[in-house]
């Protein structure tokens, strides 16, 4: 075994070459690590350190470097609490962590390839740009940049209070982790020629909350001109703000001072002194998401759509079949007799016609209604909502899909009985099979290869289709089809759980009071 290690250590050795070739940057020189025929670099810096007096002040400018800077390994994380997916190994983290990383298969700086730029997922709380499942080495040896990136979470990254407001030129507090999220794509549009990427083929991509990322970066006025397509899995936000008011600044500032009481003090530069590892303690939580301020979310993203006034680029979006298998769990404590009081106790009274949208009269059908309520609550109506509000109201081709296939994860692990669950995709999407040793079957390798191509060719021209490939048509109003990845792909001509998802739409317009696609005069 020793002998093999050792073998496995030259091998390796011997493919990852440090002697790529340096690139000139906007701060300065960055030499990569050599990967067969990719080039990585990790931890180039593109904004200053949120530390000190910067901790929850708009992203600065990063301080540039004398000399060659060795990019050959990962930045720390952001501070977090827990991690982004079930059985990841937990990052080392630090609040210095405004980084990013570049998989290039260029060889010089006129290559002029596509780009895209990961935002990774974790509820706003966690999540790391350096993990391995997000490794964009597959990727590039098809013909694309990957960059993947920190960003501030959590309270360093969302907490909003009066007296940020009051210090901000423009009125504003919260959301400075999205903030980090257009600075690293004006990065990018300085830097990337330098690497061999074209600054008009940059498609932001993102799962889960950083589906909401996209969804947001879409909608918001500070964003425009920094990408040229968006890829959206599992993750939108286009409910209406009358039911989640804690997106409404005031609220939001309501309970950043709540919050920072628990810390002992709310006075600024005192919260500013005390140690990053306090904005990690319980209770951290619930002040990390986004808010309607003036710099990033002047208005929600439905209400942006809505107006046709989103920044209007094609599409690629959709969600997963069985998303909730892997975020409820105790779904075994859920019965017939306890379920209405599950869901009030999770997401608080739900309107009567949700509830009876998903029939529970007996144990079975309760586990299976817990689940399929939370997908649509979570995901599904609103990925349906983004594809409906482009077609409707955009000028550009939507490409909507629902992730089908059931992985093999083993029984015995912490992964077993998920199904086509929340992140069921990604193994896919990056075409990372080969990091986990599961009895993965000649059919999972052929869609991880067809997901893959699929979301490389938008990225290089806003079309998933290419010769080779089972045919993706676009989503339109009258023809909402929809792509079912599975084995084998096959086309849907409507929406799948159109039923359901037409119920919230019936509560969601209720509570707008105008109809889909439309806003209330003011």
């Amino acid at each position: 075994m020793k002998l093999k290690l050792l073998t496995l250590a030259a091998a390796i050795a011997l493919a990852i070459s440090p002697a790529a070739g340096a690139v000139m940057t906007d701060g300065g020189r960055v030499q990569g690590v050599r990967d067969g025929e990719i080039t990585v670099y990790k931890a180039i810096p593109y904004a200053a350190p949120p530390v000190g007096a910067l901790r929850w002040k708009p992203p600065q400018p990063a301080l540039p470097w004398s000399g060659t800077r060795k990019a050959d390994a990962f930045a720390p994380a952001c501070m977090q609490s827990g991690v982004s997916m079930p059985g990841e190994t937990p990052p080392r983290t630090s609040e210095d962590c405004l980084y990013l990383n570049i998989w290039t298969p260029a060889h010089g700086a006129h290559a002029h390839l596509p780009i895209i730029v990961w935002i990774h997922g974790g509820g706003f709380t966690n999540g790391f740009a350096g993990m391995p499942l997000y490794w964009g080495d597959r990727l590039a040896r098809k013909g694309v940049i990957v960059v993947t990136f920190g960003y501030r979470l959590g309270a360093l990254g969302f907490l909003a209070l009066p007296a940020l407001t009051a210090e901000s030129p423009a009125h504003s507090s919260g959301n400075y982790g999205l903030q980090d999220q257009i600075a690293a794509l004006r990065w990018v549009q300085k830097n990337i020629s330098a690497f061999g990427g074209d600054p008009s083929r940059v498609t932001i991509a993102g799962q889960s909350a950083g589906g909401d990322c996209v969804s947001i970066l879409m909608a918001s006025p500070a964003a425009r001109g920094l990408f040229a397509r968006v890829i959206g899995e599992s993750g939108g936000l286009f409910e209406p703000t009358n039911l989640a008011t804690d997106y409404l600044l005031p609220q939001a500032e309501a309970e950043g001072q709540k919050y920072a009481a628990t810390l002992g003090t709310t006075d600024l530069a005192q919260l500013r002194a005390l140690p990053a590892s306090d904005f990690v303690k319980p209770g951290a939580n619930r002040v990390a998401h986004p808010v309607l301020e003036p710099i990033v979310m002047p208005r929600s993203p439905y209400e942006v759509f809505a107006r046709g006034e989103q920044n209007d680029v094609p599409i690629l979006v959709g969600s997963n079949e069985e998303e909730a298998r892997s975020l409820v769990t105790d779904l075994a404590g859920v019965t017939a007799a306890n379920f209405n009081d599950g869901i009030a106790k999770a997401w608080g009274a739900l309107p009567p016609q949700l509830l009876a949208a998903y029939p529970h009269t007996t144990d079975a059908e309760a586990k299976q209604a817990r689940l399929d309520l939370e997908r649509d609550l979570r995901f599904g109506w609103d990925m349906w909502a983004w594809a409906r509000l482009e077609a409707m109201k955009g000028k550009n081709s939507v490409h909507y899909y629902r992730f089908t296939h059931r992985p093999p994860f083993p029984a015995d692990s912490v992964y077993a009985n998920w199904g086509a669950s929340h992140f069921a995709e990604l193994w896919y999407v990056f075409d990372h099979l080969d990091q986990e040793p599961w009895h993965w079957t000649d059919a999972d390798r052929q869609l991880a290869d067809t997901i893959s191509s699929y979301w490389v060719n938008f990225a290089r021209s806003g079309d998933p289709n290419a010769p080779g490939l089972p045919s993706w048509p676009a989503f339109t109003a009258t023809q909402p089809q929809t792509l079912l990845l599975d084995e084998p792909i096959t086309v849907s001509n409507d929406v799948p759980d159109l039923k359901t998802l037409a119920v919230f739409d019936a509560v969601y317009t209720a509570a707008r009071g105008a109809p889909f696609g439309e806003t209330k005069q003011r």
